[in-house]
């Protein structure tokens, strides 16, 4: 016969086994039902993981070859814009003092140690007056200024052609002279045309050829192009 006195521990109460097992029978059902899929399922997932995990280091490989290649253009970028920056303040230096007839000018970066993310400041001073930055020059001054940087950019690196609007309005004539007489160089001196849009008689008078736009009638506009080295032989011939 069986003594539970004899393993030397008392047993529960009938009432907390009952509870017990009752228990543990809810928590079998909460399982539900033997999955036996789940070993596939298992490899699948396993399967699943180790591609993804390829994927991943092929991502991290792609992304260190393209910050090394955008490192390398960025060096390449720097080097580039402060060689190109070198060449075009020596001639913006040179051109200014030409279309002022004196005075001195340079560019700056500012702002960043890096050029790739600094800005440019423009230091001229013209004949008589002290350093100051463009803001500061008056109308005409700033756009002698202007005009020695972009002829600056184009003898470092010359187009076919260069369109100026009306940049001789602000002018004075000894200026507008000035102005012409680099324009007359430069297009000697390097396959570059310039097409000026003007008003001022003095720029016209320096021009190989004019075009025009007349109304002869009333809401009619014809163009008219007059070679002017042509129109001076044929004034003197008559």
């Amino acid at each position: 016969e069986f003594d539970p006195g004899e393993q030397g521990e008392k047993l529960p109460p009938r009432e907390d086994i009952e509870r017990r097992v009752a228990s543990l029978k809810l928590d079998r059902e909460k399982l539900g039902g033997v999955n036996l899929e789940a070993e596939g399922d298992l490899e699948t997932l396993e399967s699943q993981l180790g591609s993804m995990a390829a994927e991943i280091d092929d991502v991290e490989q792609a992304i260190a070859k393209l910050r090394g290649a955008i490192g390398q253009l960025n060096r390449e970028a720097r080097q580039r814009l402060n060689e190109a920056f070198q060449i075009v303040n020596g001639h913006f230096q040179r051109l200014f003092s030409t279309l002022f007839g004196g005075g001195e000018a340079r560019l700056e970066l500012i702002e960043s140690d890096d050029p790739l993310q600094g800005g440019l400041e423009i230091i001229a001073k013209p004949p008589g007056k002290k350093p100051a930055t463009l803001s500061l020059l008056s109308g005409g001054e700033q756009t002698l200024t202007a005009l020695s940087l972009i002829f600056a950019v184009f003898l470092t690196n010359p187009s076919p052609i260069c369109v100026l609007d009306e940049v001789d309005a602000p002018l004075d004539d000894s200026n507008v002279d000035r102005f012409c007489l680099l324009m007359e160089k430069m297009a000697a001196e390097t396959d570059t045309r310039f097409l000026v849009i003007t008003h001022h008689p003095m720029t016209m008078a320096r021009m190989s050829r004019l075009f025009g736009v007349t109304m002869a009638e009333k809401g009619i506009s014809q163009l008219v192009s007059v070679d002017l080295q042509t129109a001076v032989r044929f004034q003197e011939a008559v």
